[in-house]
């Protein structure tokens, strides 16, 4: 039995819905390894930019070229505007998060019945992290969203819709997108192997050419854009794994996933997400399998974030499902509790936490329109890649931000621009901008550095012409508050 239609309905409802109350930023690379990929890929005049996971492959082309399609779309109907290329991938993503929804309503469905399928199916509309991520452009939401429509074919004991062919093609599309999606994925696939009867017949027919298939496909879409023959997975895998360069970003104690990751991430739903691994029976424990070792494996690397792990949530989601199914006279509470102990952390990380990043954008954006834009230079004063680019100014304005590529060629002594500009912010800026011909029109500033660099604000003759809110937990380099200043006599041409 398919998914009822209603169901689908009211999950691209409140996704929609969803979609348009998420207007803050999470990580850079929601926008840095996807639309800025795209929007690079899709110019003729070469104005966009790539990072150094680009100029050194360790990223491919596959997934930004799904958006880079879109934008190409909107070229050709001549509505390529900024607004249509920031909405139109995230309304795309939107509908994939919606789908994804009722794939794990009907997944549920044929393993057990209809009841426990709508708790599910409810606990996952709930999940405040889900909500907060599920329309985002970020690699991790494509994999989780694959993962859920893998899962779905998954042959599992009492599941009459296992589809080998189907359920590995789409774990491969989503290693291709980023190759960790292996991780939850193997106990799965190594569990499928060990109760197929013809194991031969599942490697060599299914495993091999879905495998050759997609890494091939993958192959020459990177042939296309990089012009040379690249595997950037294993380019991926040598860098985060075997150099563990990913330190770079940050690195955390053993135990986060455990004390911090996944607590935060399911929020609210912990309580039941414990009750449900307790009562659900023995065939859901290859679900709980996959959750432990995921968790576990990230946990071996120092670098980690809440969204690394975001691909079990939908795994957690079932248990809790279950969870909610038999709280005999508990249930109604239990269900209003979820939901209303969600909706404060989701409206507020989507509205509210760090938004000042997206909001500067659009004062950007109306240089574009400015007929002095050929002289406008906007330098973005602030960690690298706080905000997004090209992809939300859409025109070839002057922009630059201070860089910060992790140590690539193995230099002792090696400081990255932003850590150099941060430690002697007023000495930097002097140095940089040694003739006035050189000054950016417009600088763009976290509120914590003003007072360090103002002597060389009030002797170049900028003035502040805008505050935009960011966050009400300002930590380090990340103000409150953003400040636009902007040259004076630059105007005055």
């Amino acid at each position: 039995a398919a998914a009822p239609a209603p169901l689908l309905a009211l999950a691209l409802a409140l996704r929609t819905l969803n979609c348009f109350l998420v207007q803050t930023s999470f990580v850079p690379d929601e926008y840095w390894q996807s639309l800025e990929v795209a929007h690079r890929m899709l110019n003729i005049n070469n104005y966009g930019y790539l990072t150094w996971e680009w100029t050194s492959s360790l990223r491919g082309y596959s997934y930004p070229l799904i958006f880079a399609s879109m934008y190409k779309a909107l070229q050709l109907l001549a509505k390529d505007n900024v607004q249509l290329l920031i909405w139109v991938p995230r309304l795309a993503q939107t509908m994939l998060a919606a789908f994804a929804d009722v794939k794990l309503y009907s997944l549920v469905q044929h393993i057990e019945n209809s009841e426990t399928a709508k708790f599910v199916f409810f606990c996952q509309l709930c999940s405040w992290f889900t909500w907060y991520s599920c329309t985002r452009t970020l690699t991790n939401t494509m994999e989780t969203m694959l993962t859920i429509f893998a899962l779905f074919y998954y042959p599992i004991k009492g599941s009459k819709m296992g589809n080998s062919y189907k359920y590995l093609a789409l774990v491969a599309l989503a290693i291709v997108v980023r190759p960790t999606a292996v991780i939850p994925w193997m106990p799965l696939i190594f569990s499928h192997f060990l109760q197929e009867q013809r194991k031969a017949d599942l490697i060599l027919h299914k495993c091999i050419p879905v495998g050759l298939v997609t890494v091939g496909t993958s192959l020459i879409i990177d042939r296309v854009f990089f012009g040379e023959w690249v595997l950037v997975q294993l380019n991926f895998l040598k860098f985060n794994v075997l150099q563990n360069l990913g330190t770079f970003y940050g690195s955390h104690p053993w135990h986060w996933y455990f004390t911090q990751g996944l607590p935060v991430i399911l929020g609210p739903h912990l309580p039941f997400f414990i009750h449900g691994c307790v009562l659900a029976p023995r065939r859901y424990r290859i679900f709980l399998l996959a959750v432990i070792w995921t968790v576990l494996v990230y946990s071996t690397l120092s670098h980690k974030e809440f969204r690394f792990i975001y691909p079990v949530l939908p795994f957690c989601m079932i248990f809790c499902g279950y969870s909610l199914k038999h709280l005999k006279a508990w249930k109604k509470s239990a269900a209003s509790f979820l939901l209303l102990s969600n909706l404060l952390p989701a409206l507020y990380t989507g509205l509210v936490h760090q938004r000042g990043t997206l909001d500067v954008m659009s004062h950007i954006q109306q240089l574009c329109n400015n007929p002095h834009q050929s002289q406008a230079f906007v330098f973005i004063l602030m960690p690298c890649h706080s905000t997004p680019f090209y992809s939300h100014v859409h025109c070839p304005l002057k922009m630059r931000f201070l860089q910060c590529p992790p140590n690539l060629t193995g230099n002792e002594n090696y400081v990255d621009e932003a850590d150099v500009f941060y430690s002697n912010p007023l000495g930097w800026l002097n140095k940089e901008f040694f003739n006035d011909t050189l000054l950016p029109s417009h600088l763009i500033l976290f509120s914590v550095l003003e007072q360090e660099i103002s002597p060389f604000l009030a002797l170049r003759g900028y003035e502040k012409t805008a505050t935009v809110f960011h966050t009400h937990v300002p930590q380090g380099r990340v103000g409150s508050h953003i400040y636009i200043y902007r040259r004076k006599t630059e105007m005055n041409h």
